[in-house]
C-alpha cells in the first residue's frame, strides 16, 4: 500500500477511488487474524466479526487522515494499516458486545446474523475480549512506527475504548435511553458512543505521523461534530432498508429525532458536517481527500433516506 499520492484541491473533486486502501486493509486484516481449525469457534467468531464486508469507515478515516496531514510522507504505510486494523478490531468488538440479548438484542448485523445467534452468546463474549486484546497487540507490533508513536497510541485508543468511551456511552445508552432526556444528554451519550473511536483513531494517524498539537487538537474537534454527524445519520436511518441492521432498534428510545423531531435531526447533522470540514481543513491544509471522502459517504447514506 502507498499513502503517498495526494491530489491536490482541483484533482480532489474527482471520484475518490478508496478501492486500493480497502483492498490493502482487508488483506492485513486476514494477516492479523488467520484462520484457526474449523472447531475453534472463538476464532471463527473473530474473523466473522471483522472481516464480513463494512463500511470501515474509521480505518479508511484513519488512513486517509494520515495522508493528508503527512506532508513528508514520513509515516509507514504497514504501519498505518495495523493502527487502521485495530481500530477496526476495535469497532468490532464493540458491535459484537452491543448486539447481545442483555444489552441491545440485536438478530442482525452487516446484513448477517449477529454473532451471538450465529456462535452463541458466550462465545461472542469471548470473542469480542479476544479481539480488544488482540487489537492492542497489533498495536505494540504496528511496523515501522517508534514505541513512542506506539505507546501513544495505544493510550488513545485505550480511553476510547473504557470509562470515559465506549463502554461509559454503552452504559448511558443502557440505563438512561429509553427514559426521558434532554438533548444535552443524548449528545453527550452519542459522543461517547461514537465520537470517541473516531478521535482516537485520528489521533493515531497524528502520531504516526508527526503532526503538532494544533493539528491534533483540530482533528479532534472534526470526530466530535464528525461523530455527531455519524449518530445522527444512524437515528435517522433506523427503520430504512438495506441497513443490514434490525429495522426501529430505536422505536423506543429517547434519540433527538423523538425528541427533536427528523427535520431539526437532518439541519443538525449538516451544521456538524459544516463544523467538521472546518476543522478538518485547519488539520489537513495539503490534502483534502478525507474531506471529499466524508462529504461522499454522507451524500450516498443521505440520498438513501430520501
Amino acid at each position: 500500500m502507498s499513502t503517498s499520492a495526494r491530489p491536490s484541491p482541483a484533482s480532489s473533486r474527482q471520484p475518490l477511488d478508496v478501492q486500493p486502501l480497502l483492498a490493502a486493509l482487508e488483506q492485513r486484516l486476514g494477516y492479523w487474524l488467520p484462520a484457526g481449525h474449523e472447531s475453534d469457534r472463538v476464532c471463527s467468531a473473530m474473523r466473522e466479526g471483522v472481516l464480513a464486508p463494512g463500511k470501515r469507515v474509521r480505518p479508511l478515516l484513519l488512513l486517509l487522515v494520515a495522508r493528508d496531514v503527512d506532508a513528508g510522507d514520513a509515516a509507514d504505510p504497514l504501519g498505518l494499516l495495523d493502527f487502521a486494523c485495530a481500530v477496526e478490531m476495535i469497532h468490532a468488538a464493540s458491535l459484537m458486545l452491543d448486539d447481545l440479548p442483555c444489552m441491545d438484542d440485536a438478530a442482525l448485523r452487516r446484513g448477517r446474523p449477529t454473532s451471538h445467534r450465529q456462535f452463541g452468546e458466550d462465545v461472542a463474549i469471548l470473542a469480542a475480549v479476544a479481539l480488544v486484546s488482540r487489537a492492542f497487540g497489533v498495536v505494540a507490533q504496528a511496523h515501522g512506527l517508534s514505541s513512542e508513536c506506539r505507546t501513544q497510541a495505544a493510550a488513545s485508543l485505550s480511553c476510547a475504548v473504557g470509562l470515559q468511551g465506549l463502554v461509559q456511552g454503552q452504559f448511558r445508552d443502557l440505563r438512561y435511553g429509553k427514559g426521558a432526556r434532554s438533548a444535552e444528554a443524548i449528545t453527550a451519550t452519542n459522543e461517547l458512543k461514537t465520537s470517541v473511536l473516531f478521535d482516537a483513531a485520528l489521533q493515531m494517524a497524528a502520531f504516526a505521523t508527526g503532526a503538532d498539537a494544533a493539528a491534533r487538537q483540530a482533528l479532534a474537534r472534526f470526530a466530535r461534530d464528525l461523530g455527531q454527524a455519524f449518530q445522527l445519520l444512524d437515528d435517522l436511518s433506523d427503520g430504512a432498508e438495506g441497513t443490514g441492521k434490525d429495522a426501529h432498534q430505536d422505536a423506543d428510545k429517547s434519540t433527538l429525532i423523538a425528541t427533536l423531531g427528523a427535520c431539526t435531526v437532518r439541519n443538525r447533522l449538516h451544521a456538524h458536517l459544516q463544523s467538521a470540514e472546518r476543522h478538518l481543513a485547519k488539520a489537513c491544509p495539503h490534502g483534502d481527500d478525507t474531506r471529499f471522502f466524508v462529504r461522499a459517504f454522507f451524500d450516498r447514506q443521505l440520498a438513501r433516506l430520501s
